[in-house]
């Protein structure tokens, strides 16, 4: 046979040869089990997308809550309307330890309660009248800094107006409550970084601790 007629012969061969392994993947590998694949890897890329999302909302749920030192140093007074604990935990006067971090500084910090109040208080989540980036999860306001409310408490994802003034963008904001509590809430006087700040507004009962 001449080198043609071997070339040939070799082509032929290797096409067989590459045909017949192509067919044995085929039987081995079922066409269900490649969709079941490519399913597979399609939900993944989705899993890794609401992952990233939830961890954005996590960041923004932190920052929100913890506003830095935005809040004036005094507090001013009780908003109109609110009730004065009858008999609270830590009465006027008494020496705590914040287990709260709305702001850096003042977890551990040791404060004096200037007011105790019964009433619903709220997380809430708002833009502030100012611009910039929404607010989330601000811990706290109480039911009589809302704009015409309904009676407490108001339900979770209710869209409210804020009257409070606790940072500057806050009063007139668009907001929506993120949960509440009817626990006992307080006034504190507290000194956070080298700052004092007197009458700052809220720290919920659960958030305290007797100093020692």
């Amino acid at each position: 046979m001449n080198a043609g007629g071997r070339l040939a012969l070799y082509g032929a061969g290797l096409a067989v040869a590459f045909g017949g392994a192509f067919g044995l993947a085929g039987a081995l590998v079922p066409d269900s089990f490649v969709a079941a694949w490519e399913q597979q890897g399609q939900m993944n890329e989705h899993s890794e997308g609401v992952d990233e999302m939830n961890s954005s909302s996590h960041g923004q749920h932190r920052a929100g809550g913890m506003a830095g030192h935005d809040h004036a140093p005094h507090g001013g007074p009780a908003p109109a309307g609110i009730r004065a604990a009858a008999d609270p935990t830590y009465p006027v006067g008494s020496t705590v330890v914040l287990e709260a971090g709305h702001m850096p500084g003042m977890q551990g910090a040791t404060a004096t309660i200037s007011g105790a109040f019964d009433t619903t208080t709220y997380a809430v989540s708002y833009t502030p009248t100012t611009g910039g980036e929404p607010v989330v999860n601000h811990r706290w306001v109480v039911h009589e800094e809302l704009q015409d409310p309904n009676a407490a408490p108001s339900a979770d994802g209710t869209a409210v107006v804020l009257e409070a003034e606790h940072m500057e963008g806050m009063a007139g904001a668009a907001a929506s409550i993120d949960y509440s509590t009817g626990e006992t809430v307080y006034m504190v006087d507290l000194e956070v970084d080298g700052m004092e700040m007197t009458h700052h507004k809220w720290v919920v009962e659960s958030e305290l601790r007797p100093a020692d």
